[in-house]
């Protein structure tokens, strides 16, 4: 296919794919997917809380530390594995073995903390942990397979704000369900509806174009059409069957920087969101946990603002004279550079100015919404094909730094009145977003590597030193 027809599909597929398809139905079933999961991941950050009043689950404030980290320890293990599954035997299946799974271990869970107290409770969060580390590297994958290149970034944030809006409804919802129906009544509604999410998927969701059977010939002849522009040379061999190149992942400059800016989002976010409600109470005297309604404004506002960079990511689009990487790269920098700005500022917020402090804390967390936008999505502009492994690696990696984080405040912090300790703490995560950041503006890109396909490029040396000893053989 020449360059020009390539550039006539893909500009006929921007026009007639301006109206819903078969691919918007797809990414709003990952949007629910994801929201009833971050519904489950947080339901026991505030049932714990009514827990712990009861006399038969009057905790330390260390078990309680360790039952609500157990999710993460499980949560870490299955991010490799997941993408090398969700390629082999399609993410639809990861997905749904990953969420019916842990909606039936919500279903339980009172009664397992009824029968097993805090011990069996930390087993059936660190499992639940284990089937929702699947769900990013598949959701990559799926994306891989069902977003046109220059919809990813747009369509990929609609699925993945999910996670916000999941975390919003839990928390502003949970406190009166707490109330009405017992602490109990949190698990049986998030597991509940994560069973209704796993059958409308089951009936509906496809891991690709190709399976799908309501999505119309037309639609599925765009969608190939222009995921095959990006790519000069595709290799014979099937998609599922090309060989890893795990060494390749490891010693590429581009994906060394995504690790190193997803890491430092991961550390500055959940260094935030773990330890943010401390600080306010101990330094600032404002209970911001107790209060549901500023419990979920950091995420009402990261919501808010994630749609709204997704309309300016689509006027950047429109200016053809602007590159993708450079698009990756702002958004990126707006994402991590600002929260750092405002991290150093909350350090320096009066304890008297108790309001200013909860504005700057949403700000903080609502504008790195924009790294949805960079680095998010970057693992597929760096290989289509292995997106979903990439995102395990990463994702792993980054979730190390989300647990060693609010671990770290732990040191630090021996005094939670202490504003200089807690300074020091929020010049850490700015250090961290200076340096991810920066390491990906350097060497991040946003184009498809060698690597994406091994076996093309073996195929091509193969053919040019055939060539070559023909016209060696001709003289």
């Amino acid at each position: 296919m020449s360059e020009n027809i390539q550039k006539v599909n893909n500009r006929r597929f921007e026009d007639e794919g301006s109206g819903l398809g078969e691919r918007h139905v797809q990414m709003l079933l990952l949007f629910f997917g994801l929201m009833v999961a971050f519904a489950m991941r947080v339901n026991l950050s505030v049932a714990i809380v009514a827990m712990t009043e009861l006399p038969e689950y009057n905790w330390s404030e260390q078990t309680k530390s360790l039952v609500l980290s157990s999710f993460f320890w499980g949560y870490v293990l299955t991010q490799v594995p997941a993408g090398v599954l969700a390629r082999k035997f399609g993410a639809k299946a990861t997905i749904l073995t990953g969420l019916s799974t842990c909606s039936m271990l919500n279903l339980f869970t009172p009664m397992c903390a009824k029968l097993g107290g805090w011990q069996l409770l930390c087993a059936v969060r660190l499992l639940e942990g284990v089937c929702q580390g699947v769900l990013y590297p598949s959701y990559h994958t799926l994306i891989s397979g069902w977003v046109p290149p220059r919809e990813r970034a747009s369509l990929g944030t609609y699925a993945y704000v999910g996670a916000q809006f999941g975390t919003i409804t839990m928390l502003a919802s949970s406190g009166m369900l707490a109330s009405m129906a017992g602490w109990s009544s949190i698990f049986y509604i998030s597991g509940g509806a994560g069973c209704v999410w796993v059958a409308a998927y089951f009936q509906r969701g496809a891991s690709s174009p190709g399976v799908s059977s309501c999505i119309s010939d037309e639609e599925r002849t765009l969608i190939e059409l222009t995921q095959a522009s990006e790519v000069a040379t595709k290799s014979e061999q099937p998609k599922e069957d090309i060989p890893t190149p795990w060494m390749s992942f490891l010693t590429s400059p581009p994906f060394l920087a995504l690790i190193a800016t997803h890491c430092a989002s991961n550390w500055g976010f959940w260094t935030l969101l773990t330890q943010i409600p401390s600080y306010m109470k101990n330094v600032l005297g404002k209970d911001i946990k107790a209060n549901a309604l500023l419990s979920s404004l950091p995420y009402v506002v990261m919501l808010v603002l994630s749609l709204f960079f997704v309309w300016v990511s689509k006027i950047l689009q429109k200016k053809d004279s602007l590159s993708l990487s450079f698009s990756r790269k702002t958004f990126n920098t707006v994402g991590q550079y600002i929260p750092m700005i405002l991290l150093v500022a909350l350090g320096y917020v009066p304890h008297d100015q108790d309001i200013l402090a909860v504005v700057i804390l949403s700000l903080t967390i609502g504008i790195s919404a924009a790294a949805q936008l960079g680095f998010m999505i970057n693992h597929i502009d760096l290989s289509p094909n292995f997106a979903g492994v990439l995102m395990g690696i990463s994702n792993g990696i980054a979730n190390i730094m989300s647990i060693i984080g609010p671990l770290l405040v732990g040191i630090i912090v021996t005094d939670k009145q202490n504003a200089n300790q807690w300074r020091l703490v929020f010049f850490i995560a700015a250090g961290f977003y200076l340096v991810g950041n920066g390491l990906f503006v350097i060497f991040g890109r946003a184009n498809i590597q060698d690597w994406n396909d091994p076996t093309a490029k073996t195929q091509r040396s193969s053919t040019h030193k055939l060539e070559s000893q023909e016209k060696t053989e001709e003289a």
